[in-house]
């Protein structure tokens, strides 16, 4: 009897301890999944920011307080280098540490995390102390990890995460953090083109616009500020003519009153930018096509009525200078919010290059 009692209480602490087995394992599952879920999320609002019309800087702003609200993170810097110095993109920690912060590469701590590639596990282990590259500052960070950051095997910068609490990342996944630098290094390599293409914009010698760049970058932004847009490309046809016949001192004559003449009759909120050469492109921010119909013939009548006199460097010594008068080719079409603002104005310009040179009209396309 006594037997098969301590028979039956091995066998229901056996079944106990598969039945806890089986709950820890299916708690775990529950657990990583939920990770998943929330990393998914996250990667989601990553990706949301990235497709924002805010500028770069904005964004990685943005990047950095989704980090410090989504995974509890008390200070969280991402620094990165431009090619000349050690630039602060975000950080909520106070500015007055931001030197320190800007200056981690040259921390023999850190120097070997950054030439393996490898992530930094720093902490203080008693009160009184502090981090290796903390100068004068106590009580703000006892624990830190630092990352540093890649793009293509190139090194670029940093993100160190920090804690106010000893041993505060003694026990946290690695693993997660791993997928969080790498989603920074997606964001950083995405908001590097934009930056690139914003860098190039240029002012016109000869008109003192914003070349064709503007347009997909801070003017992109002002765009997308409404739903539909129409966009106007406005192409001086004779312009090879001009040069040939005039000189090319009066071709640029041409161009340059051409540009003020839009310049005097268009509203500050619209944007006017010389697309190349003898193109011009105007975004009526706001306004459909049938709303600019009186406008844009006033503005092609105002241009090919000017009667403009040749460039002194053009007129040889015994010749009067002549006038020549612009021809032009417009055409106009909508733009959505959203889409692509450099394949608009490529339909555009395709359009008005490969027109018959005799054209000369306003096309609606």
């Amino acid at each position: 009897m006594i037997i098969a009692i301590i028979v039956l209480l091995v066998v229901i602490i056996v079944f106990l301890m598969i039945y806890n087995m089986s709950v820890y394992k299916k708690i775990d599952t529950f657990t990583n999944l939920n990770q998943k879920v929330v990393n998914l999320n996250i990667l989601q609002d990553f990706m949301d920011t990235i497709s924002k019309e805010e500028t770069p800087d904005e964004k990685i702003r943005q990047i950095n307080e989704i980090l410090i609200e989504k995974y509890d993170i008390k200070y969280s810097t991402i620094v990165v280098y431009d090619g000349s110095e050690y630039i602060i993109k975000a950080s909520n920690v106070d500015n007055k540490h931001w030197n320190t912060l800007k200056n981690l590469h040259q921390e023999e701590i850190f120097k070997d995390s950054i030439e393996t590639a490898t992530p930094k596990y720093i902490t203080v282990e008693k009160e009184g102390e502090r981090l290796p590259y903390q100068k004068m500052e106590f009580g703000r960070a006892k624990s830190a990890m630092f990352f540093p950051l890649y793009i293509d095997n190139i090194y670029i910068g940093y993100w160190i995460i920090e804690s106010g609490m000893p041993h505060d990342f003694d026990n946290i996944d690695n693993t997660i953090l791993e997928v969080v630098k790498n989603n920074i290094v997606s964001v950083l390599k995405t908001i590097e083109k934009q930056e690139v293409i914003e860098n190039i914009v240029r002012d016109d010698e000869f008109t003192g616009l914003k070349s064709e760049e503007y347009l997909y970058g801070e003017g992109k932004r002002r765009i997308d500020q409404y739903d539909t847009s129409t966009i106007c490309m406005i192409k001086i046809v004779n312009i090879v003519d001009i040069n040939e016949n005039y000189g090319r001192h009066t071709g640029n004559k041409i161009i340059e009153k051409v540009s003020d003449i839009i310049k005097q009759n268009i509203a500050p909120e619209y944007i006017f930018v010389r697309y190349m050469g003898p193109k011009f492109v105007i975004v009526f921010t706001g306004i459909d096509i049938e709303g600019i119909n009186n406008f844009i013939e006033d503005i092609k009548d105002k241009i090919e009525t000017m009667q403009i006199e040749q460039a002194p460097e053009d007129v040889y010594e015994d010749e009067e200078p002549e006038r020549v008068s612009p021809k032009t080719n417009i055409a106009l079409t909508t733009y959505y919010k959203g889409t692509a603002i450099e394949k608009t104005a490529k339909k555009l310009e395709e359009y008005v290059d490969t027109a018959d040179e005799e054209e000369n009209q306003i096309n609606y396309i």
